[in-house]
């Protein structure tokens, strides 16, 4: 077996340093995700479930495996830009690494420049960070780990729809001023019993979200390019429309568990936002450049939309004058839905399961694969267009300035 040169981009570790303890001790088992996919089945781990492994000390837990086996790992959190670390590691690098919360932006040109390059692995779930379609060209793998975190997501994004609906977030900030302003907290808060509800994508998060949200009685609505079996619409009691356009019109919330890719790209601009009813909310745990940045702050500033929540920004990390930062009546967080400690776990076991195949001339599994042998493949044939959707992101240098 060849050595192999495996450059891994992770976020950066907490503030105030690595975890020497947590607080929980220990995660669920989960048997299989719903539907009956199996878990990552790598043949071991060298990490302790719930412990923190997206950040640069924690290393996916794939250190010992890897230099065990005589190959060379980087790992580092410096990304962006000509002068970083990750631009310097990938001219030799046959395999790359990193997660959609802090992703190496693989463009056409950083492609041209690893010569060596011949698998891209996203740990989580979303591959749009990689120019799909000069992968294509140049026949490189690309894989992410297909539903490690995809009930992650749905949790968050009930999260968001109650937080916005019920004016959590300001009511929480008079808390922590010292007031007991009763009247300014429910001034803009609203139950979501009876709303008409809609997921753009009913993919494993989109149908988790409906699943999730029925037993709240509101009115339930998607739109996505494969139908729902027809017994998981009769009993989510789902109606279905043809394109966004048409169903967000109806919609008291709007929530995107789409993927990024051409066909997806700007789709909520000023025009498909203002189909919208006046006062709706939308939710984005999808991906950011699927709606239009500042569409989205004029439509907050206007009143046609009441909030705006996600945790998925463009580029990532967002420069410190995004105008998401500062824009009313949001509830944004830093691209995290998708890794909690819980999810992590998941995550890191699915890289070392895919790591284990290449290395051993085994297939990948097939759900795993988004680019395979010159084509889309796998999950990639059944939910991206080819294309790229990276351009811009050199922007995400600005967030060190």
């Amino acid at each position: 077996m060849e050595m192999a040169k495996v450059a891994c981009v992770l976020y950066d570790d907490p503030v105030d340093g690595y975890p020497t303890a947590y607080a929980r001790d220990g995660l669920p088992t989960l048997e299989r995700y719903p539907g009956g996919q199996t878990l990552p089945t790598p043949k071991a781990i060298d990490f302790e479930p719930g412990a923190l492994l997206g950040s640069v000390s924690g290393e996916l837990g794939l250190r010992k495996f890897l230099e065990g086996q005589g190959h060379t790992l980087v790992v580092t959190s410096d990304k962006d830009g000509p002068d970083s670390v990750f631009e310097r590691e990938l001219v030799d690098a046959e395999i790359v690494i990193s997660q959609p919360f802090w992703p190496a932006y693989l463009t056409a040109e950083r492609i041209v420049k690893a010569a060596r390059l011949k698998l891209a692995i996203t740990a989580g779930i979303g591959s749009d960070h990689v120019d799909l379609q000069a992968a294509i060209d140049r026949g490189i793998t690309v894989a992410e780990v297909t539903y490690c975190n995809s009930i992650s997501v749905s949790e968050h994004v009930v999260m968001m729809i109650l937080s916005l609906a019920r004016n959590y977030i300001p009511s929480y900030q008079w808390v922590v001023k010292g007031g007991w302003n009763v009247a300014d907290c429910v001034a803009r808060s609203y139950d979501i019993e009876g709303m008409d509800i809609g997921t753009v994508g009913a993919g494993r998060i989109g149908t988790a979200v409906l699943r999730r949200l029925k037993p709240f009685d509101v009115k339930l609505h998607y739109t996505d390019r494969h139908r729902l079996p027809d017994e998981v619409a009769k009993e989510l009691g789902v109606t279905f429309h043809q394109t966004a356009a048409e169903m967000v019109p109806v919609c008291d919330v709007v929530t995107i568990n789409a993927p990024l890719h051409p066909e997806t790209e700007n789709l909520f601009n000023e025009a498909m936002i203002g189909k919208m009813k006046r006062g709706a909310y939308l939710v984005n745990t999808a991906r950011g450049k699927i709606c239009n940045r500042d569409a989205v702050a004029r439509a907050l500033e206007s009143g046609q939309l009441a909030g705006y929540a996600g945790d998925v920004w463009f580029p990532q990390p967002a420069p410190k004058d995004h105008p998401w930062r500062s824009m009313p009546h949001h509830g944004m967080t830093p691209h995290i839905s998708g890794s909690s400690l819980s999810a992590q776990a998941r995550y890191a076991a699915g890289t070392r399961e895919i790591l284990e195949c290449w290395f051993e001339g085994r297939p990948i599994r097939e759900e795993y694969l988004i680019v395979s042998g010159g084509k889309l493949a796998g999950a990639g044939a059944h939910s991206y267009s080819a294309g790229d959707a990276t351009r811009g992101s050199e922007e995400a240098a600005h967030f060190k300035t």
